[in-house]
């Protein structure tokens, strides 16, 4: 016959046991800078593949920035340069084509995952109250993006490029004093060249970083927003956003490998240093839809089309103010934004087709 005593076996199974090393690394820097906060509720709904778009938004920006901060080391920012800078990079760089393709095509996975994502937010009427904020500043984003882009392509210095500023400092003069920044006649020192590079580098992806914590806070304020198909459950099924983040991680490596598949099959394609007086070239796919509006309307028509398609995104919670949510019930609404779509895409398709190298 045994007996426990006072510190035995069962005493000890009674004591609460010590958390182990990690746990209290982890609880020590929650602490600190509340880490656990992240794990508030999201919906089962969210963990699909169309209401991941946004977080694979991010892992195309985070790409941008790590071949961005790369290739930085190596890029000479200036007219003389750049072009032959870009080539030797390419060319005499460890890994340098290969983070040249990859930033190449994350940049356009970014445009086109904030397009399909703010479709996806109106398609569900997601932006209506009280979440009319986020959705402006998830335009903002779309709309720098666009920007990144473009200063992007000027930055390489090549035909394109060349041809691209061309286009920008026309518009630059319609809009007069407004439009000085975009001009050689804002500094005698730095050139235009230098400037935008520092718009591509600095303040485009700062702009877009600060939107991303506020569209991230606000989303932890309102929750991500219930799908308007599917009726509310007495008890409702979620999971913390850590849980959904890891979802989110697991498609954006499937997105990195795809993405770094394009680098080395499809490399981008590096132009002769420019030419001025001349115009041959085909701007990227997602300018395409200015194209014919210049030969048919002018550069004027560039500003306005930018000006008009920006703006209505920018309003569309302000359009579309009625309570309902259903895509069946936003006729007129759905309707809008099918025609603009199909609009784009026609203009897209007409320069495909019609104007396969350039203006010519």
């Amino acid at each position: 016959m045994t007996t426990d005593r006072p510190g035995g076996a069962a005493a000890a199974a009674d004591r609460p046991r010590r958390p182990g090393g990690l746990r209290r690394a982890v609880d020590a820097i929650d602490d600190r800078m509340g880490i656990k906060a992240l794990a508030y509720p999201v919906p089962e709904h969210a963990n699909n593949l169309t209401w991941s778009l946004g977080g694979l938004t991010v892992v195309s920006f985070v790409t941008l920035l790590v071949t961005g901060i790369y290739m930085a080391q190596f890029y000479s920012p200036t007219a003389e340069d750049a072009n032959q800078s870009v080539r030797d990079l390419v060319t005499n760089v460890w890994l340098g084509g290969f983070a040249r393709g990859l930033h190449f095509w994350a940049a356009q996975a970014m445009f086109v995952l904030a397009l399909l994502h703010l479709m996806r937010v109106f398609f569900h009427a997601s932006f209506k109250k009280p979440r009319e904020g986020n959705w402006i500043i998830g335009s903002a984003m779309f709309l720098f993006t666009f920007l990144a882009v473009f200063t992007g392509t000027v930055i390489k210095w090549d035909q394109e490029g060349y041809e691209a500023l061309a286009h920008n400092l026309e518009v630059a003069k319609l809009l007069g004093g407004a439009g000085v920044w975009f001009t050689p006649e804002l500094s005698d020192r730095v050139p235009i060249v230098l400037r935008l590079y520092i718009a591509h580098a600095v303040i485009v992806p700062g702009l877009v970083l600060l939107l991303f914590v506020w569209h991230g806070l606000l989303v932890k304020r309102h929750r991500i927003s219930p799908h308007p198909a599917i009726p509310k459950p007495q008890k409702e099924v979620a999971e913390p956003f850590t849980a959904h983040l890891k979802r989110v991680g697991a498609f954006g490596l499937v997105l990195l490998g795809a993405l770094s598949l394009l680098a080395v099959l499809v490399p981008p394609v590096l132009g002769p240093t420019p030419v001025d007086g001349i115009e041959i070239t085909r701007p990227l796919w997602m300018f395409w839809w200015f194209f014919p509006l210049e030969e048919w309307f002018g550069v004027a028509s560039i500003a306005y089309v930018i000006a008009g398609v920006f703006g209505l995104i920018f309003l569309v919670p302000f359009l579309d103010r009625s309570p309902r949510r259903l895509w069946r019930e936003r006729k007129i609404a759905m309707t809008c934004a099918a025609v603009l779509l199909l609009a784009l895409v026609a203009v897209t398709v007409e320069v495909w087709v019609n104007n396969p190298k350039g203006h010519g």
